[in-house]
């Protein structure tokens, strides 16, 4: 990579190098002394390298790098040598540079924070200075794996048969489940651009449009509440192809999954493939969410036949009422106190308690060990309880027995070293509902979006039962995180219109919003669907982070603020006026 500054990266040299004459150029990563010889880690993107300044040899070059600082930019000339030891956790660990010259390129200011170390900093902080976060190895490495999966994808998908085509950021506000974000229009006074969420929209009419198979690395805006998985700006790639079924969409994305693996991450293990397929049902019932983590057991199960003629109230009451009893064992005994504090995980999810029994030396103790007496031997054969294992049951409403006890046995997972960090472990999430009842307005909402199409079994029961219809959608999760989520769309104008109705959606409406979508079905929509790989969380696990924050180049706060430039910041009155707009106090 030879350019007027350097013949080499600092990452690039090796043993076959020595005797060379070379050029570096870099920051100054670490310096040195020791007795006429000053050690200078010159560092750059590619890698690091020591170089060695000899009093004696070159005085010159010694010189200057008495004076140089950690963060100086330096450009090094010098022969390559051997190193009298090597560094095996270097890759050029094998050789140094002897410097004859020794250039100072830029100054540096003290940094706030030591780039050449990796140290719990203030996430504040290093956002305020992100150009010299980026500097750090970890973010480096982070930023580096970002730009080779993105390279990736574009290459599997062009090999594919995909064109990639940019779709609009300034559209229409159309409803999509998260808060737009709003863009004034000045030559048209009092509308508004919205933002994409997504590009959903424009890549159906492109698959009108007869483009067949579309994809976009796409930049997306929600303005919903911050957590360490969401953003405001976040990228997804966007996929969707013509004529083509659930498994054709699934079957070409778990491949590229594969691949992406094995070439990016190679040391990290996928934990089985195919990828298994699960229903929404079955993950409810077994994990109490829809992205479960399959990288350890514990699964829940369900007790309620166990203790439907039970002498316990609290048991008894719950079958009795419709609700649910579930279970999880877990290898381990736990202390009274401890327990305890497990019971306030569950409590915050909605339970009124966490029952438990351990089993102990042949004995049986716990919170309701006198009541799973009659059960005993069913119970620990449903649930592979033996002795030193705990079993904890919460009974309450279906959904929040199988909430808590989830986030519980998540809980537990990570507490008892239980999950394989370094493991991928992909599934199919499939059949989830396509409606679901919202209590506080009294309707139903879409569990996807409105261009779900409904499992072909279940068109029948849009008229009476919809609440039991399935989708034909489909997530991939990857160790209990969503990371794709897609649909085959509705491209039968009868089902859009009788979809549409449930979900209190009258045509004008209909038209009012989505109208351009409509007239475009009329004309010859081909069957089509199509998925959305959320970018940026794909990229956070590969990485072995906890955090998208950490794989994108600048991110906001959990606040929604940009340390670095100060937004959101006011913007001058004349702006405002120009846009006819005027900044009205909250009430």
């Amino acid at each position: 990579m030879q350019t007027a500054y350097r013949t080499h990266t600092c990452g690039q040299l090796r043993r076959e190098h020595v005797g060379q004459t070379v050029t570096l150029a870099g920051w100054v990563h670490r310096r040195r002394e020791h007795g006429g010889l000053i050690f200078v880690d010159v560092r750059d993107r590619h890698g690091l390298t020591q170089v060695v300044c000899d009093q004696a040899a070159a005085p010159e070059a010694y010189a200057r790098a008495a004076e140089i600082g950690s963060e100086w930019v330096v450009q090094v000339e010098g022969a390559v040598a051997a190193r009298f030891e090597g560094n095996p956790d270097l890759a050029t660990g094998e050789i140094e540079v002897r410097a004859a010259v020794v250039r100072v390129v830029n100054a540096s200011k003290v940094p706030p924070f030591e780039v050449a170390r990796d140290l719990n900093l203030d996430e504040a902080q290093r956002l305020r200075y992100r150009y010299l976060d980026l500097r750090r190895e970890r973010m480096a490495r982070n930023m580096d794996l970002r730009h080779r999966v993105t390279a990736f994808v574009r290459q599997a998908l062009n090999e594919h048969g995909f064109i990639e085509i940019e779709t609009p950021i300034l559209t229409r506000s159309t409803p999509e489940g998260a808060r737009d974000f709003l863009v004034p229009s000045r030559l048209n006074p009092g509308t508004f651009y919205a933002l994409p969420q997504s590009p959903q929209q424009m890549k159906q009419l492109l698959m009108v449009a007869g483009m067949d198979r579309y994809y976009q690395v796409a930049r997306c805006f929600r303005d919903e509440d911050l957590r360490a998985d969401r953003q405001f700006e976040f990228t997804q790639v966007d996929i969707e192809m013509s004529f083509v079924d659930e498994d054709d969409v699934m079957a070409l994305n778990e491949q590229m999954f594969i691949d992406l693996c094995r070439a990016v991450v190679p040391d990290r293990p996928i934990r089985q493939v195919p990828f298994p397929r699960m229903t929404y049902a079955e993950a409810m019932r077994r994990y109490g969410n829809d992205k479960p983590d399959l990288r350890f057991g514990m699964t829940m199960e369900d007790l309620g036949d166990l203790f439907a003629t039970s002498d316990f109230a609290v048991f008894r009451s719950t079958v009795d009422s419709g609700g649910a009893i579930k279970a999880i064992c877990v290898p381990r005994l736990f202390s009274r106190k401890e327990v305890g504090e497990l019971e306030e995980i569950v409590k915050a999810f909605g339970a009124g308690g966490l029952a438990w029994v351990a089993f102990e030396n042949g004995e049986t103790r716990g919170s309701v060990a006198k009541w799973v007496a009659d059960v005993e031997p069913a119970l620990r054969e449903r649930l592979g309880a033996a002795d030193g294992h705990t079993v904890f049951i919460v009974a309450a409403a279906r959904k929040v027995a199988e909430d808590s006890l989830g986030r519980l046995r998540l809980h537990l997972g990570e507490a008892l070293g239980l999950i394989d960090p370094h493991e991928l472990a992909f599934l199919w999430l499939i059949a989830p509902p396509l409606f679901e009842w919202n209590d506080d307005e009294q309707r139903w909402d879409s569990v996807h979006h409105p261009f779900t199409a409904p499992h072909p079994d279940d068109v029948s029961l849009l008229a009476g039962d919809p609440g039991a219809v399935r989708a034909m959608a489909y997530d991939a999760v990857l160790n209990g995180v969503e990371v794709a989520g897609g649909s085959i769309r509705i491209h039968d104008s009868a089902v859009q219109q009788h979809v549409f109705a449930l979900l209190g959606i009258d045509e004008a409406q209909a038209r009012t919003e989505f109208g351009h979508l409509l007239d475009a079905f009329q004309y010859g929509a081909p069957p089509h669907g199509g998925i959305a790989w959320g970018f940026d969380r794909t990229v956070m696990i590969l990485a072995g982070e906890s955090s998208i924050r950490e794989v994108i180049a600048f991110p906001k706060t959990v606040a929604g603020t940009d340390p670095l430039t100060g937004a959101p910041a006011p913007v001058p009155s004349a702006n405002l006026d120009l846009l006819g707009l005027k900044v009205a106090p909250r009430t």
